[in-house]
């Protein structure tokens, strides 16, 4: 960590955070409607998967957290990459219209593929920035799999299946990668020069 100002990153559960703008709450639940409504949440999907990952790397850069900065830089190519080729697939070619006040998802909040910012720490290792997107592959799989169940459109269920089948392969491609990150050691969260507030 650099010397000089320095700011002292928040708290969540008793470890040192660092915030990242949150795109606020939505509530309500998820009803997948047809083709449409399933273009909205797919690509939506990913393009906040991609800005939270940007976001992330911006807030590692400020700690001088550089190989982590670059990790999250590489997952919000990969996530917008996702983004791009649904509308190249899509017959208009042009982002969905959102309804007024954005999407609604099951539980509130962001959409399932959305990493939550509580879960940055600004002394973290790879292996946890891969953890952190395994987690959200998984629950990008899961949430394809029971739209694909509760659609009533075959050809919505089939690109849902495939979609569901596409995040199981992110999570694969993720398990691997991190069997070949070494694990942090018991101690990571200690820093030697910590981060403080100053006027």
């Amino acid at each position: 960590m650099s010397k000089g100002k320095k700011t002292r990153p928040g708290k969540r559960g008793g470890r040192a955070t660092t915030r990242v703008p949150d795109r606020g709450k939505r509530s309500c639940k998820a009803n997948p409607a047809g083709r449409a409504d399933f273009l909205a949440r797919a690509w939506t999907m990913e393009v906040e998967a991609a800005e939270r990952y940007a976001s992330f790397a911006d807030a590692m850069d400020q700690h001088n957290n550089r190989e982590v900065a670059e990790l999250f830089r590489k997952l919000a190519r990969i996530e917008q990459l996702h983004a791009d080729q649904l509308l190249e697939e899509s017959l208009s070619k042009h982002p969905p219209v959102l309804p007024p006040g954005g999407l609604q998802w099951d539980g509130g909040g962001e959409g399932p593929e959305t990493a939550a910012p509580g879960e940055l720490h600004y002394r973290m290792q790879p292996y946890h920035a891969l953890q952190i997107a395994l987690a959200c592959e998984k629950k990008a799989n899961r949430f394809f799999t029971q739209f694909a169940s509760r659609t009533a459109d075959a050809k919505v269920r089939k690109a849902a299946l495939e979609m569901a089948e596409e995040e199981a392969e992110h999570v694969r491609l993720i398990e691997d990668w991190l069997k070949r990150t070494p694990p942090p050691d018991k101690n990571w969260e200690q820093d030697p020069d910590p981060p403080f507030v100053s006027d």
